[in-house]
C-alpha cells in the first residue's frame, strides 16, 4: 500500500511541502504545548488612609463697603459675619482651596446655602474684622467709618441744642 501524505504548512514563508503522514504526526507529538510561568506577585500594602482633609477656610467681602472682613476664618465665623448682612448678594463669600492655592469664590446656592445657616449657630460669632486685622465694632460698617449709632438727624439736632 502506498504512502499518504500531507501538505506540510509549518514552514515560514511562502511555501508548502509535502511530507509523509507519519512525520508529520511524530512531529505534532513531539511539540511541547507552550509552558506557562506564573510570577509570585508581592504582598499587598495595606492601603493608606486618604489624608484626612483640612478644615475650611473661608474669606467674606463687604461688597457695599468694598472691603475684606475677615479671612482664614471658619464656617462659624463666616455664618456668624453673615448675621450682620442684610442680604446674600451683599457679601462675597471666599473658600481657601489648598490644591490650587487660591481663593475660590462660593457661587450663589453655595451662598444661599450659608446664608440658611444664619441664627443657628449657639456659639456667639467671633468679633468682626477688618482686612488689617482690625476689631470691629458689631455694628459693622458704621463702627468701621467712625460713625455712631445715632442717625443723621438727631446729632443735627443735639449740635444745634
Amino acid at each position: 500500500m502506498g504512502k499518504t501524505w500531507v501538505l506540510d504548512t509549518e514552514t515560514k514563508g511562502t511555501g508548502a511541502h509535502m511530507v509523509p503522514l507519519e512525520s508529520a504526526l511524530r512531529r505534532a507529538s513531539e511539540e511541547h504545548d507552550l509552558a506557562t510561568v506564573t510570577l509570585k506577585r508581592p504582598p499587598a500594602r495595606a492601603p493608606e488612609p486618604p489624608p484626612e482633609p483640612a478644615p475650611l477656610r473661608f474669606k467674606v467681602v463687604d461688597v457695599l463697603g468694598a472691603r475684606e472682613l475677615a479671612r482664614d476664618i471658619g464656617v462659624r465665623e463666616a455664618v456668624g459675619l453673615l448675621e450682620h448682612i442684610s442680604s446674600v448678594l451683599d457679601a462675597r463669600i471666599y473658600v481657601w482651596m489648598p490644591s490650587s492655592a487660591r481663593w475660590r469664590l462660593l457661587t450663589l446656592d453655595e451662598h444661599r446655602l450659608m446664608w440658611q445657616f444664619r441664627g443657628q449657630i449657639d456659639s456667639e460669632p467671633a468679633p468682626r474684622r477688618d482686612a488689617d486685622d482690625r476689631r470691629l465694632h458689631p455694628s459693622g460698617r458704621a463702627a468701621a467709618r467712625g460713625i455712631s449709632g445715632r442717625s443723621r438727624r438727631s446729632r443735627r439736632s443735639s449740635a444745634a441744642r
